[in-house]
């Protein structure tokens, strides 16, 4: 009679758990749509245009969320990477990534979004643990010591898109009038 109980109790748990994972995967997947909906029909040169008194862009915001959420995966499957690059460098990394270079286009910053999404709802399924976590990195941005759980870094991916997608809904706005989101 136990070796049913403790089974039943298993199934419970493995039920709850892929039932919190297909809701991350739900609201991932709804702020996601909300933000590629703000590029459709739009050509290079327009997600390049700045339309605000803000740096950013259509395209530059692509590429951004498509670096963070590769970068934030790539934390969940290894732990922080040792920092070979100076302050100044990470700065200047950081600031490139919200660029649209000259040689970027909407359609490949799109395709490499939509491929680093593809590897997060993966992780998001096969992750051994939401539970499972590591150290931060050492950021001004960070409290000192403290580590992230899959599950925590997955709902700050959820906020990293939602954020932008908002900042990309008022930049579309202000290059067409359009309404992405209302």
């Amino acid at each position: 009679m136990d070796i049913v109980a403790e089974s039943g109790v298993d199934h419970v748990v493995t039920a709850i758990a892929s039932q919190e994972r297909r809701e991350l995967l739900a609201t991932l997947a709804e702020h996601r749509s909300l933000f590629l909906r703000t590029v459709q029909g739009i050509s290079d040169d327009e997600a390049r245009c700045r339309t605000t008194v803000s740096e950013l862009t259509l395209g530059g915001l692509i590429k951004h969320v498509s670096l963070v959420e590769t970068g934030w995966a790539n934390f969940i499957r290894t732990g922080p990477r040792a920092a070979s690059a100076t302050d100044e460098e990470s700065a200047n990394a950081h600031a490139a990534g919200f660029e649209m270079v000259e040689n970027d286009t909407l359609a490949r910053l799109i395709d490499a979004y939509e491929r680093a999404t593809l590897e997060t709802d993966e992780l998001v399924r096969n992750v051994p643990s939401l539970d499972a976590s590591h150290p931060l990195p050492e950021a001004p941005w960070f409290e000192p010591g403290a580590s992230w759980s899959a599950r925590r870094v997955i709902l700050h991916i959820i906020a990293e898109t939602a954020q932008h997608a908002g900042h990309a809904d008022i930049i579309r706005e202000s290059l067409d009038g359009a309404k992405t989101m209302g």
